[in-house]
Parts: C-alpha cells; sequence; structure tokens
C-alpha cells in the first residue's frame, strides 16, 4: 500500500516546480552561457545585448568591453557590457 501524500510533500513539489519554470523562463541561468555574475560568455552577451558575433568582436577589437579567453571561448566582462549605455561621448 503506497503512502499518501502529505502537505510537505506537496509544497516541496510545487517548489521545485517554480525553480524549473523560473529557470526555463531566464536564459541567464544556463550555466553553459554564464560563468559568474562578472564574466558572461559570448552567446549569452549576444543574446542580452541583440548583436552578431561580428558586432560583438568588434567591441573586443576596440576594447570597449574587457574579455578573457579560455580555452577558445570568450567571457566578457559584465560591467564593461553596463558601461555601455552609460558613455555619452
Amino acid at each position: 500500500m503506497k503512502e499518501p501524500f502529505t502537505k510537505e510533500d506537496l509544497w516541496q513539489f510545487a517548489s521545485e516546480i517554480i525553480r524549473e519554470v523560473t529557470k526555463i523562463n531566464n536564459p541567464l541561468t544556463n550555466q553553459s552561457e554564464v560563468i559568474s555574475d562578472e564574466w558572461l560568455k559570448s552567446k549569452a552577451v549576444r543574446k542580452i545585448l541583440d548583436i552578431s558575433a561580428g558586432s560583438l568582436r568588434n567591441l573586443r577589437i576596440t576594447g570597449k568591453v574587457r574579455y578573457k579567453k579560455v580555452m577558445g571561448s570568450y567571457y566578457y566582462n559584465k560591467a564593461d557590457l553596463l558601461g555601455l549605455f552609460n558613455d555619452v561621448s
């Protein structure tokens, strides 16, 4: 005979569902795209700024954003990306 569900079981299940739905709705929680709060992978930056890979490369080459290259992947500084919108020059 199976044991009945308790209210605690239902609350735990509900919180798991909410967590999964939130993860699906927020593309930045995808661990393959975000390395930390301060450094974002190229794909995440292109998605957030809605720009092409070439435009992102131009930002990198002109020195407007700091970046790191780790094993062939570029990571961009989040503060520099936000600073792009604050420049009034």
